[in-house]
């Protein structure tokens, strides 16, 4: 239920409200966030209706997915003033990214879906289990946002009084 809210509320707050409507009003971003909140749920239950794996690898997947997408970005934005926008956009593709990678050369079910042929053997890394992809996820997320961070330009003056005022609230 957390990560249905949360995944519904930061798409229609952080992606439609900030980045494509920011005049957008209070009821239409409510009523967005609804119907995302339902379509998240939706395909939640149109994928455990498939009966991928066992609860507890449902779990971890999310739970990695959680990790690689949001901690960099959230640390690096709460804790580091440098951190931009397009860092942690980037950053958290990246993260995503590879821990959908890992998983889906790693894990039987999604191997099968994406038509992934390799010997599980050869696609595992160090032994790492698909369940712990955010393991890999991570770790990326992290370089990409201080990578791409360094090379754009820094947040204005506004923006990095936030991030001291998230830190040390008056």
């Amino acid at each position: 239920d957390g990560l249905l809210l949360t995944i519904a509320n930061a798409l229609s707050h952080d992606l439609y409200y900030k980045m494509i409507d920011p005049h957008a009003s209070t009821q239409r971003r409510v009523t967005l966030s609804k119907i995302l909140l339902l379509v998240v749920a939706l395909c939640a239950a149109y994928v455990a209706s498939q009966k991928p794996a066992d609860i507890l690898f449902l779990v971890s997947a999310a739970f990695s997915f959680a990790a690689a997408a949001f901690f960099p970005a959230l640390v690096l934005g709460i804790f580091w003033k440098r951190a931009s926008k397009w860092g942690a956009i980037l950053g958290m593709i990246a993260g995503i990214g590879v821990t959908v990678y890992y998983m889906a050369t790693t894990q039987p079910w999604l191997r099968g879906m994406f038509g992934v042929t390799t010997p599980i053997a050869d696609a595992i890394w160090w032994d790492i289990q698909p369940i712990s992809a955010g393991l890999w996820g991570v770790p990326i997320g992290f370089a990409v946002i201080i990578i791409v961070s360094l090379l754009t330009p820094a947040p204005d003056r506004e923006t990095q009084e936030l991030v001291e005022h998230v830190r040390y609230p008056n």
